[in-house]
């Protein structure tokens, strides 16, 4: 019999799994770009649900198709047709001008199922990453996520991954032979510590791997759905990725995934994937209201100019005795500092912020796209209080 006298905190320390690093936060509920905790206090979100709060919390248009979804049809897997499910599959396809797609439940199913992609197209089994990429915790994400804490309890991961370094055109020239199925690569590297691409780069990337018979995977499960300032960051850079890895806002805050898949990719067999959950209709419900606000609002735009007005402001404002370095596209911000990021995530939350870091010395933003200008700038004023303080 559940003890209903416990609360959330103590319950949560005697069942949890305890993989987890839980702040001493207790959050209830959410509304826009706030978080509210179990004693009424708000506080303004840059976490956005690690990404997945794109549209923010409890967004009408979102919580109107659930409920209507939820009323109709919840489940309904890929072994029959949906209405819903083709409806989103045309969008989305329309939307990232690519030919199919394959409906998952999360970034890292949406990675696994690329690698297995790449590999039974190609008939391949080499896979090239990057370093400092994230791309998943799940065996095969795993094993093309390059931070070694993560790896090595899993160890031995798949073979045949070889890392390079991220932006360096000239070793992954070195790297390519006919053994590689695909190289993997984020457009801006999130968990890794906020690093974009440089200019060319990726374009470079894909001329290689047209070159070499590799497929591109292109990873945007945190980039995507208007958080860098297009729908999908790598639009600005002119590619067109041969896979392309989705998930995170997809669908609102709702378990979603996809990979959209291209022209070279060609035909997949029947039966060589599949996903009981995977396009069920209460998400592509969601993921439609999700598309459908981005695509009639002007949300992606002020994303992107916003976002370059603070990455600028806080190039400008905050002392380099503290800051090593600001970086970012549209409304995902990385503030690299000279020492341990941890500390500074109590002083924010202790001022009403929420923040995520990006390795052990980065503050990572990730304010949903709804925040007001005000909150914006109430977000940017505090944090440089508290790094300013810390001089």
């Amino acid at each position: 019999m559940l003890d209903t006298t416990l609360d959330t905190l103590a319950l949560e320390q005697a069942h949890t799994s305890g993989v987890y690093t839980k702040r001493d936060l207790q959050i209830a509920r959410g509304e826009g770009a706030y978080l509210f905790d179990t004693a009424g206090r708000r506080y303004i979100d840059c976490v956005g649900g690690q990404g997945t709060a794109n549209l923010g919390h409890a967004h009408p248009a979102i919580v109107a198709a659930i409920q209507q979804q939820a009323a109709e049809l919840i489940s309904c897997p890929e072994l029959f047709h949906n209405p819903v499910r083709a409806n989103y599959q045309a969008a989305i396809c329309e939307a990232a001008g690519m030919n199919r797609v394959f409906l998952c439940n999360s970034g890292a199913e949406s990675v696994e199922a690329a690698i297995k992609f790449a590999r039974a197209r190609t008939r391949r089994t080499g896979i090239i990453s990057t370093m400092r990429g994230f791309h998943g915790r799940t065996f095969g994400a795993l094993s093309v996520t390059w931070n070694k804490s993560y790896r090595e309890p899993a160890e031995p991961l798949l073979p045949g991954v070889n890392f390079i370094p991220f932006n360096n055109i000239e070793r992954l020239q070195g790297a390519l032979n006919d053994t590689v199925a695909a190289v993997i690569v984020e457009v801006v590297q999130g968990e890794g510590g906020v690093y974009p691409a440089e200019s060319g780069y990726l374009q470079a990337v894909q001329e290689l791997c047209r070159a070499n018979g590799t497929l591109l995977i292109v990873d945007e499960v945190q980039t995507g759905f208007g958080r860098t300032g297009s729908l999908f960051a790598h639009q600005q850079d002119g590619i067109t990725p041969d896979l392309l890895c989705l998930a995170k806002s997809i669908a609102g805050g709702l378990p979603m995934g996809a990979v959209l898949i291209g022209e070279q990719v060609g035909e997949l067999a029947p039966s060589l994937h599949s996903s009981t959950f995977g396009g069920n209709p209460l998400a592509c419900a969601a993921a439609l209201a999700t598309l459908d606000v981005l695509q009639n609002t002007d949300l992606i735009e002020q994303a992107r100019q916003r976002g370059a007005t603070v990455i600028e402001h806080l190039r400008n404002a905050l002392p380099e005795s503290i800051v090593r370095e600001i970086r970012g596209r549209g409304l995902l911000i990385g503030i690299e500092l000279r020492d341990k990021a941890a500390p500074f995530l109590r002083r924010l939350q202790d001022e009403g912020v929420l923040v995520l870091t990006a390795g052990p010395t980065v503050l990572r933003l990730l304010p949903p796209l709804v925040i007001s200008d005000a909150d914006l700038w109430d977000v940017i004023a505090i944090i440089e209080r508290v790094l300013t303080d810390a001089v």
